[in-house]
């Protein structure tokens, strides 16, 4: 019974390591969506055309189309998304006054429809 308890107690600490695993890799992926979020906003901001942005999206997919090995896919395309969109010249042609109040605010991903 004591090697049950010992077996049981091994598995249990597997498991919360499994899921501490796995909290940190979901915490990874809300903080690089976050930056792709943001970017997205300040391009919105900017009135980058859908036809841009399209561009973008559609470039990010294409390299994201063979997935690199022991590397997420999910967190691969969100990490391109982010260089891409972060690569984007009217990001770079905004005044620097504009781009520091932008970061100011309370909540930069509030998105009115």
């Amino acid at each position: 019974e004591l090697q049950q308890k010992v077996e049981e107690t091994e598995l249990l600490k597997m498991e919360l390591q499994m899921l501490e695993t796995e909290r940190v890799r979901l915490s990874l992926v809300e903080e690089k969506l976050m930056d792709v979020l943001q970017l997205l906003q300040q391009l919105r901001d900017l009135n980058i055309s859908k036809r841009a942005l399209g561009k973008i999206l559609l470039s990010t997919l294409e390299s994201c189309r063979d997935p690199q090995p022991g590397k997420a896919q999910l967190f691969e395309v969100l990490d391109t998304l982010q260089q891409e969109l972060a690569a984007c010249e009217l990001l770079h042609k905004q005044p620097v006054e504009q781009a520091q109040g932008r970061r100011s605010l309370s909540n930069p991903l509030v998105i009115s429809c």
